[in-house]
C-alpha cells in the first residue's frame, strides 16, 4: 500500500498560487488549480535543480520530453533568463523509427522548435530516427548516455501509464539495455492521435526508438507534468498500484528526488 503524507515539502511559488503537495512513498506531488500554474511550478523546479547541478559540476546532462503535455513547462523554462544552457547537454526519450528532422511529427522537430530555436546549450544530442541502420543508432546513443549520466530528467506520463515509450510490454526496470527499439503497443499509438500529434490511427509509425527505464530511474531528479483528464486513470495507477512493469510509471515512487505536477483534471481520481 502506497505511504501518503500531506504537506510535506517546499514548492516554488506556493506563497503565490494555491497549491496541494503531498508525498506517495518518496514521489513528491504538486496539484496545481490549472495547467498553465502546473507548468510554471513544474519549470520553476526544473530551473532550481538545473542551476544547483551547475554551481557543483561543469556539465549538466539534462533529458527532455516531446510531447503537447509539456509545452507550458518548456515554455516557462525557455523563458528563464538564468538558465546555464551553455553548461548543458541535452538529450531527448524517444523518436519515431523511419521519420526524419523535417517531420512534423518528428520529436526532434517538436523539441527543436519549442526549446532548441530559443536556447542554445552546450551539445544537443537527438535521435536519428531516419538512420538506415537502426542498431547502429542504437548503440550511438546508449554511448552518449552512458558517457553523460543523467542530472536531470524531464518528461511526463502516458496512458498506459509509460514515461518515454517504456509501454508495460516493453517496460523492465533492470533492462539490459540503454536504449533500444520498441513496437508500440496499440494504446500508446492511440495517445499519439488524442494528443493530436497524428490525424489517425494508420498515420501512427510501429515502431520507436526509446531510452529504457534504468537510465530515467538513475537521473539525480525525475521531474514529470501529466495535465489534463485523459491522464487521470494513469495518474491514480501511478500513485495507487503495487510497483510492477505492468503501471511502468510507478517505479517513480521509489525514486529519491522525484516530483510529479498535476492539474485539478489529471489530479480528479486522487
Amino acid at each position: 500500500m502506497t505511504k501518503i503524507s500531506k504537506g510535506s515539502f517546499k514548492v516554488p511559488m506556493s506563497n503565490v498560487y494555491q497549491l496541494e503537495t503531498f508525498t506517495a512513498d518518496r514521489l513528491k506531488v504538486v496539484v496545481s488549480p490549472n495547467r498553465l500554474v502546473m507548468g510554471h511550478v513544474a519549470a520553476e523546479m526544473l530551473a532550481e535543480k538545473i542551476k544547483a547541478v551547475a554551481r557543483r559540476k561543469k556539465e549538466v546532462n539534462m533529458m527532455f520530453a516531446s510531447a503537447p503535455s509539456q509545452a507550458e513547462v518548456l515554455d516557462f523554462l525557455v523563458a528563464r533568463k538564468d538558465i546555464p544552457w551553455e553548461k548543458m547537454n541535452c538529450f531527448h526519450m524517444d523518436e519515431y523509427v523511419g521519420l526524419t528532422e523535417g517531420h512534423p511529427q518528428s520529436f526532434r522537430r517538436y523539441l527543436l522548435d519549442k526549446v532548441f530555436s530559443k536556447a542554445r546549450p552546450k551539445a544537443l544530442y537527438l535521435i536519428k530516427g531516419e538512420s538506415e541502420d537502426v542498431e547502429v543508432e542504437c548503440q550511438r546513443y546508449a554511448m552518449l548516455l552512458k558517457k553523460h549520466p543523467l542530472d536531470i530528467l524531464q518528461g511526463g506520463i502516458g496512458l498506459l501509464p509509460h514515461i518515454a515509450f517504456n509501454d508495460p510490454e516493453n517496460a523492465d526496470f533492470k533492462d539490459p539495455y540503454v536504449f533500444k527499439i520498441v513496437k508500440l503497443q496499440k494504446k500508446s499509438r492511440i495517445q499519439q492521435v488524442k494528443d493530436k500529434c497524428f490525424p489517425s490511427l494508420d498515420q501512427v509509425p510501429l515502431y520507436a526508438f526509446t531510452v529504457t527505464m534504468p537510465p530515467m530511474i538513475k537521473a539525480g531528479y525525475m521531474s514529470l507534468t501529466v495535465p489534463s483528464t485523459l491522464k487521470a486513470k494513469a495518474v491514480h495507477l501511478t500513485v495507487h498500484h503495487k510497483i510492477e512493469t505492468s503501471v511502468p510509471s510507478s517505479i517513480i515512487r521509489q525514486h529519491p528526488d522525484a516530483a510529479m505536477f498535476l492539474d485539478t483534471d489529471s489530479a480528479a481520481l486522487l
